[in-house]
């Protein structure tokens, strides 16, 4: 049964009544991220959709809040009329995940979404300001404000930032916002292997540049990036915004610490293109099903996934300056062997972002937690919601 509330009286009644007869919740936004997470049963499915549209936003001030349902096209636009944006550049998973409806702003916060600025400008929950949300009891909560001094309850808002539905409905969101660049150029670095690839990102990290984006894409998985215009060999790609005057000299400095490689320059529409198809993931969007999506230090990446090719097939490519490491892996049955891999060669975490599902079924998802932290988590997860209603299942 589908319920789709237009107010938070409602989103509570509906709460309160699931509790009462032990029926158990799948809270939807748009529904393009349903395929994350292990599969959901639940008795009843309840919707966000109806709860739409900016509640405050005075651009002086840099700060929207809307309604947890509101599609994430309408923020982007009502922000681009006065020249802001969101500073993560949430990750756009439909293409990837093979779903067609619009994205709200309410799962960008649930999920803590982020692009490739992430390393540099962070994710969702650093921009995130205050949240509404119902509780697994139906109460109706408030946390944090429209300004970054006011604290009061921001744990609470991080908290709920990545819990993927699990700890309560959300129905407003608050984030701060930044102005948009003037604008754009990229530096693609040719030929480079893994190895070389980030340790020339790790060299242009350090200069005076401000390179806002930095990503290795291997030889031949570049090959859809730009229709093709990054060719078969490795790109190294380097990002950087800013007025026009600033652009050029930063991007002569940058072009001069790496005189021996052949290099591209990319203009702002390129770039922008380029950068929202390494945040998509497309060169993933067709092939083989099982896409991960690995987090670890920048320098230890390429050695996981070097380590990887030796026992099984695949595909990756690097974003955060080598620190996000997407790959495609032939098998399915690989989850024990990528996150043994990642903890031999320094740690890290690993989402399954795309599989066929009887094998979703069958795998842990998100990153198993340590004794400690699993215990703390369940001790927030009955906090929140007692009655273990939310989501069941979801991050098992």
């Amino acid at each position: 049964m589908m319920f789709k509330p237009d107010s938070e009286v409602e989103v509570a009644d509906i709460i309160r009544n699931a509790t009462t007869n032990k029926s158990t919740v799948e809270i939807i936004g748009g529904a393009t991220k349903r395929a994350i997470g292990k599969p959901i049963v639940a008795s009843i499915e309840l919707s966000s959709r109806s709860l739409s549209g900016i509640v405050a936003y005075t651009p002086s001030e840099m700060v929207i809040t809307a309604k947890a349902g509101t599609q994430l096209d309408h923020i982007k636009a009502a922000l681009a009329e006065n020249n802001q944006e969101l500073a993560f550049d949430p990750i756009d998973y439909r293409a990837l995940l093979s779903t067609t409806n619009d994205e709200t702003i309410g799962a960008v916060a649930a999920a803590n979404l982020s692009g490739p600025r992430r390393f540099v400008g962070g994710a969702a929950r650093d921009s995130l300001l205050g949240v509404k949300f119902i509780n697994g009891k139906g109460e109706i909560i408030k946390n944090g404000g429209r300004v970054m001094k006011n604290v009061t309850g921001l744990d609470l808002v991080k908290l709920m930032a990545g819990s993927w539905g699990t700890l309560g409905f959300l129905t407003e969101v608050t984030f701060k916002v930044l102005p948009k660049s003037q604008s754009e150029t990229t530096l693609a670095l040719l030929g480079l292997s893994d190895a070389e690839g980030v340790t020339a990102l790790a060299t242009a990290m350090k200069t005076h540049c401000e390179v806002i984006g930095a990503a290795h894409i291997p030889e031949f998985v570049n090959s859809t990036l730009l229709s093709g215009q990054l060719k078969s060999e490795g790109a190294t790609l380097l990002r950087l915004q800013g007025s026009m005057q600033s652009l050029a000299d930063r991007l002569l400095f940058l072009q001069r610490q790496f005189p021996t490689v052949q290099q591209l320059v990319f203009g702002a529409e390129q770039s922008l293109e380029l950068w929202q198809q390494i945040r998509d993931c497309q060169p993933f969007h067709q092939g083989k099903p099982m896409v991960w999506r690995v987090s670890m230090a920048p320098s230890k990446g390429f050695e996981m996934v070097d380590v990887l090719r030796r026992h099984t097939g695949l595909a990756a490519f690097y974003d955060w300056q080598g620190g996000l490491i997407w790959l495609q892996m032939e098998a399915n049955a690989e989850a024990d062997l990528l996150r043994k891999t990642i903890s031999a060669t320094g740690g890290g975490h690993a989402v399954l972002i795309r599989v066929d599902e009887q094998t979703r079924a069958l795998t842990q998802v998100f990153q198993p937690q340590p004794a400690v932290i699993s215990k703390l988590t369940a001790g927030i997860k009955a906090a929140f919601d007692p009655a273990g209603i939310f989501n069941p299942g979801r991050m098992d």
